[in-house]
């Protein structure tokens, strides 16, 4: 039997939370090129971020089914 760490609902959840970690460092990015003048880039990087933000949602379910299948 595979190691509960390595099934497929965990490593999809600690790819989440890369990826939420991702989006969070990208803001702070952001917002330091804005304070700098590039706003052009910011609203551009912005764009990307509201794809991420959209997703999420989608992921978040996706992983609660995948864990309640793997309990039934």
């Amino acid at each position: 039997m595979p190691s509960p760490e390595y099934s497929l609902p965990d490593v999809l959840e600690r790819l989440h939370h890369n990826q939420l970690a991702l989006e969070a460092a990208l803001m702070e990015l952001t917002l330091l090129v804005e304070r700098q003048g590039h706003t052009e880039t910011g609203d551009n990087v912005r764009g990307a971020l509201n794809a991420i933000g959209e997703n999420t949602g989608h992921i978040h379910q996706g992983l609660a089914r995948l864990k309640a299948q793997g309990r039934d």
